[in-house]
């Protein structure tokens, strides 16, 4: 399976847009810029600050090892239970 392509990209847009049309329905005093498309795919308009970037890319205090974007639509790794996880399957 190949995760590049005409299709991929289109799917992407079409969740961005889905993100984007679904936070301009409400009006512009509810609008978070921020949550979840059909309650699974995490979503987050909201200007990326370091301590957002920190927590999805490296978060000792979080055990999933996948997490939401800081910014965009989808999920991010937290490479910090990945090494976890590396070590713990390398010293077993």
């Amino acid at each position: 399976m190949r995760f590049r392509g005409p299709g991929w990209v289109l799917l992407g847009l079409a969740l961005v847009g889905a993100a984007v049309v679904r936070e301009l329905k409400k009006p512009a005093g509810s609008r978070t810029w921020h949550g979840r498309l059909l309650r699974i795919l995490p979503y987050d308009f909201r200007p990326p600050s370091w301590a957002r970037i920190k927590t999805e890319l490296w978060n000792p205090q979080d055990p999933r090892i996948i997490t939401p974007h800081a910014f965009g639509v989808g999920w991010g790794l937290n490479l910090y239970q990945v090494k976890e996880q590396l070590r713990a399957s390398l010293t077993q």
